[in-house]
């Protein structure tokens, strides 16, 4: 599985909408995503203080657009999945309410 953090708003949208994109594929050409055991670290450097986020996760074998594993840009030396095309909803096996703890701390997903 991979994982992807999006706002509960965002997630209502591509519901109605039959997909789920993300602001990052209009300007990067994908959608970022992470492994298990990133997640924690991602959302700590890119949604510190964010409330109402929920995490995707994504089975890689029902997607329909292209799955790609690339250096991070911030973290070269890493690889982090991305989805260049819409996410179709038939991919997302759950969705997981995510919060940080009372001392604003991520907690990786059960795997």
């Amino acid at each position: 599985m991979i994982y992807h953090i999006a706002s509960r708003a965002d997630w209502q949208s591509a519901q109605e909408n039959g997909s789920y994109t993300a602001d990052s594929l209009a300007a990067e050409g994908f959608i970022h995503c992470s492994n298990a055991e990133q997640v924690a670290d991602v959302a700590e450097r890119f949604y510190a203080g964010q409330r109402g986020l929920v995490l995707l996760v994504i089975d890689p074998q029902k997607l329909t657009s292209d799955l790609r594993y690339e250096p991070g840009s911030d973290k070269p030396d890493e690889l982090f999945p991305h989805i260049y095309g819409p996410l179709n909803l038939e991919a997302v096996a759950s969705v997981l309410d995510l919060e940080p703890d009372s001392a604003g701390k991520w907690t990786p997903p059960p795997v």
